[in-house]
């Protein structure tokens, strides 16, 4: 029997050229000089790919998964905060308390919060979906953190999570994580990926003094190794080695987040990217599903220096640039009205010859 990852990825389709001629040829035709939209006719084409039609769907309304989860790595203090911040955290959300929800409220979007990894038994609450895989990953800088078997579980949780909310009725996905040490499982996705060097993507997380971070640098590089990943190293080829690379050093999170955008994919829904964890996971679906990334939009760059890597490496460029780094999904979120408007301009903006307005001369 075929599993949801395997059916999911095989579901999944290259967005569709044709329309996307039509988009770029209609923005032309708009009354505005060619091009002076900029990065926003390139959303609104990719949009006419994702949805195979032209003008695309507006994409709306909007809803938000924060998945959750915790770290082995953390016990080599690679963070200062503790771990049990992961959990509280996660009732923060579920109290509409942080700043992801402000943000959601603001543009409209609901919020779901995912239990797929907390190292510690969470009561049930509003908005809430348990879906724990483990009790957080055993530590990559020791040996793999995580089995193939608990990163496919993780992968199925983000399918079926995408799948449910667009089924509700969302036309757009954003994706959001929590997770206390998650920025050190990133960048050891990211090397591996890219690869790219753990010096050149490696971050200060949530905070860290220099020499926890020359440590931090360390950690990921040891993680790679014991792993039997080349530091700078060819990005893995095939789905096989792509799983055993998430499995290897990636969080519960990561890989849930990489099902979400697969599930967006196969249900032809564009998702925003947050920051670096999302960019991580991005980087890990591409390699199960290399069409997959077409349904991508990045919300914005965040500060940490390995998403810049991520989203070149993926070929998307950042919505919005503000220097965030706190994840939570606060930077996709900003970047969904842009994305609507996108959209709107297709629907609403008057042609040259509908409006009367004369065109340049050629």
């Amino acid at each position: 029997m075929t599993s949801p990852l395997g059916e999911t990825i095989g579901a999944i389709r290259p967005v569709e050229p044709g329309p996307m001629a039509e988009a770029r040829a209609h923005q032309d035709r708009l009354t505005k000089p060619s091009g002076s939209l900029g990065v926003l006719e390139d959303v609104a084409v990719r949009l006419a790919g994702i949805a195979g039609t032209c003008p695309p769907p507006l994409p709306a309304p909007a809803a938000l998964a924060i998945f959750a989860a915790d770290h082995g790595v953390h016990a080599q203090g690679v963070s200062p905060w503790p771990q049990e911040v992961t959990a509280q955290m996660v009732a923060n959300f579920t109290a509409g308390g942080a700043v992801a929800n402000a943000f959601a409220a603001e543009v409209g979007a609901s919020v779901t919060v995912v239990d797929v990894g907390v190292a510690a038994d969470l009561p049930p609450a509003p908005r809430l979906l348990a879906r724990k895989v483990a009790y957080g990953t055993a530590d990559l800088s020791q040996g793999p953190a995580m089995t193939e078997e608990q990163a496919t579980a993780a992968l199925t949780a983000g399918i079926e999570v995408a799948r449910d909310l667009v089924e509700a009725g969302a036309r757009c996905l954003v994706t959001g994580d929590m997770g206390i040490a998650n920025t050190t499982a990133s960048a050891a996705l990211i090397c591996a990926f890219t690869g790219r060097p753990a010096a050149e993507v490696t971050g200060r997380g949530t905070g860290v003094d220099d020499a926890t971070y020359e440590h931090k640098i360390e950690i990921v590089r040891r993680g790679l190794r014991v792993n039997g990943i080349a530091e700078a190293g060819a990005a893995p080829e095939v789905p096989g080695e792509a799983l055993r690379v998430l499995a290897a050093v990636g969080g519960l999170e990561h890989a849930a987040i990489a099902g979400f955008v697969l599930g967006a994919a196969a249900a032809r829904v564009p998702v925003i990217l947050d920051g670096v964890i999302a960019g991580a996971a991005a980087l890990a679906a591409g390699g199960l599903a290399p069409d997959a990334i077409g349904y991508c939009l990045a919300g914005h760059r965040s500060a940490e220096p390995g998403h810049a890597v991520a989203l070149a490496h993926l070929g998307l460029d950042p919505l919005v640039d503000l220097r965030l780094r706190l994840g939570e999904g606060t930077g996709g979120l900003l970047a969904h009205p842009l994305v609507s408007a996108a959209a709107r301009v297709m629907h609403e903006v008057a042609t040259f010859d509908s409006a009367g307005v004369a065109d340049k001369a050629e």
